[in-house]
């Protein structure tokens, strides 16, 4: 699929602020399944733009401004072109047990610290048994919403597993961040995954559409390469499926703290408002010359 992607973000100050600086995670990821063919990032007040690549691999655009200012607006362009990736691998949970894998897999089979220690996951946890480290994937891709309401505003990028547990329901991220878990204490390594969905119309009426940035997350399965090591498997616990072309991969990490799309901090007392959004038109595959 072909998709024009825009991410426009605009701060309006209660007063003038000063040395604004931000990092910005937005630049879709090259992989075996995707390929940016345009990006470019304007801001206004304008300013030198700084990149870098992080720990796990994701563009990071750095900026100041240090000039007084009232707003500050962020306009990200993309152009994507996504493929469906091949069907995952179905091999043994012994499969799990090799040194390759655990290379591979690195602190993203660590568990964390972030689980309720009351008990309160142990149903789920032996709810989530199955044959192969494949259909625990699938599984948990189902049993997750199955269990929790999708409702905006339930939880949000700060909330814990507990608060969801709570509120018997919540948001994609949270959702990941519960995937995370049960599937690191099954052995199998995993990633959170930001980035972008497009929902297509239901009346399939439209090629453009305002979404959400999304997350996801990769699971490590094992026996799938050229030569039988491990590949990272994208899975959508939000909407009970394996992440396919309508997916758009920003970057990952352990959890959402490592790939927060902006981030900043200025100096002054003005309260800011906030007004962002994402637009993402599907192209005909005729408008890019190298699909």
């Amino acid at each position: 699929m072909n998709f024009a992607i825009r991410y426009l973000t605009q701060y309006h100050y209660k007063g003038q602020v000063a040395d604004n600086l931000n990092a910005l995670r937005v630049r879709p990821a090259t992989t075996s399944t995707q390929r940016v063919d345009d990006f470019h990032v304007r801001v206004d007040p304008e300013a030198r733009l700084q990149r870098h690549l992080d720990y796990y691999g994701t563009e990071v655009i750095e900026f100041g401004v240090a000039q007084p200012h009232d707003h500050l607006s962020i306009d990200v362009r993309a152009h994507v072109v996504t493929a469906e990736p091949p069907e995952p691998p179905d091999q043994d949970w012994e499969a799990l047990a090799g040194s390759g894998y655990e290379s591979a897999g690195g602190e993203f089979l660590l568990r964390g610290d972030d689980g309720p220690e009351n008990g309160a996951l142990e149903e789920l946890f032996e709810a989530s048994r199955a044959r192969t480290p494949l259909a625990c994937v699938r599984l948990l891709s189902e049993l997750i919403p199955d269990r929790f309401e999708y409702r905006q505003g339930a939880t949000y990028v700060g909330s814990t597993i507990q608060d969801l547990l709570d509120a018997g329901a919540g948001v994609c991220q949270v959702f990941v961040h519960l995937g995370l878990l049960l599937l690191r204490r099954r052995g199998i390594a995993a990633r959170y995954v930001s980035g972008y969905l497009w929902a297509a119309p239901r009346d399939g009426g439209s090629d453009s559409v305002e979404v959400d940035t999304h997350a996801w997350l990769e699971a490590l399965l094992p026996g799938g390469g050229k030569r039988g090591e491990p590949v990272w498997v994208g899975v959508d616990p939000t909407n009970r499926r394996i992440a396919g072309e309508t997916h758009v991969k920003i970057g990952h990490g352990r959890a959402y703290s490592d790939v927060p799309p902006i981030k900043g901090v200025y100096r002054g007392a003005a309260a800011a408002e906030l007004d962002a959004a994402v637009t993402m038109t599907r192209l005909d595959p005729q408008a890019s010359a190298r699909a």
